[in-house]
């Protein structure tokens, strides 16, 4: 159970239970599922994580192996295009990471979107109480661009905060660049972002929409996770968040991540599922 788990007696523990239920069978059938905000309310943050815990177990139980954690809902226009203005945070598994330019089979997802973001990975722990821009710094190995295909088990992306913390932070894939860059001398408030589908710009950003700074909003992550008990760690992936709006991915085709002065990334979304593909 995490740190700050508020949820009591056996009428709470079915609540939580339900709720992993639904969205386990609509990740496993690709069918969403109506908000789980009528289970948990709409503002019990700690119930809608108790879930998410467990889900999270469960994987974790059925070998996955986690790898780090991603940030939800920092930049101001993602907020906006779902009514809600607080960041949230989910875990990251091996099998939800791919390559710069390695195949991602479109048939993984429900309702994919794709967002442009900075990732971090750790070279040491972060898991003291107060964290803070420094510590971030100085504990991050390098960064590299990357392309959030953000999804979700909620039908209609139809959200309140405790819909996307319940369901993981609205977890998908992750595609990574393949060329590190230290932080030395960075600025990362000052990153240009541009997406491109097929070859068009579709969404623009920097990196001050991110909490300020990917830096300030890895610090956050870093906070929070450490109340709740499940603390970053060196080698970690951290997916510091959105740099502007997310973009619907309707079906097949590529998008390419530009980041001013960080290199570049490219996903390439392909027909079919994993199952027909290994």
């Amino acid at each position: 159970m995490t740190a700050r788990t508020t949820t009591e007696g056996a009428g709470d523990a079915a609540r939580i239970d339900d709720v992993a239920a639904l969205l386990t069978a609509a990740a496993k059938t690709r069918t969403p599922c109506a908000p789980v905000r009528e289970h948990l309310g709409a503002t019990d943050i700690d119930a809608a994580y108790e879930v998410q815990h467990r889900l999270v177990a469960a994987r974790t139980a059925a070998g996955a192996r986690r790898v780090g954690a991603k940030i939800g809902l920092t930049a101001r226009a993602v907020q906006q295009q779902f009514g809600v203005f607080q960041p949230d945070f989910g875990v990251l598994f091996a099998d939800m990471v791919y390559a710069h330019t390695e195949p991602v089979p479109l048939g993984r997802f429900l309702q994919p979107r794709a967002e442009g973001e900075i990732a971090f990975v750790l070279g040491r722990d972060l898991d003291l109480p107060g964290t803070t821009v420094a510590d971030v710094l100085r504990a991050t190995d390098f960064v590299l661009p990357a392309i959030e295909i953000v999804d979700s088990r909620i039908a209609g992306w139809d959200l309140a905060i405790t819909d996307t913390v319940a369901d993981n932070a609205s977890s998908g894939a992750v595609v990574l660049g393949t060329t590190p860059f230290r932080l030395d001398g960075r600025d990362l408030a000052r990153v240009g972002m541009t997406l491109y589908h097929d070859g068009e710009p579709v969404s623009f950003g920097a990196g001050h929409a991110c909490l300020g700074s990917p830096v300030v909003a890895v610090a956050w992550l870093a906070r929070e996770m450490e109340q709740r008990g499940q603390p970053l760690r060196a080698g970690d992936l951290v997916m510091s968040g959105a740099l502007g709006p997310m973009v619907p991915v309707g079906g097949p085709g590529r998008y390419r991540l530009e980041l001013d002065g960080l290199g570049d990334v490219e996903a390439l979304i392909e027909a079919g599922n994993e199952e027909e593909d290994a």
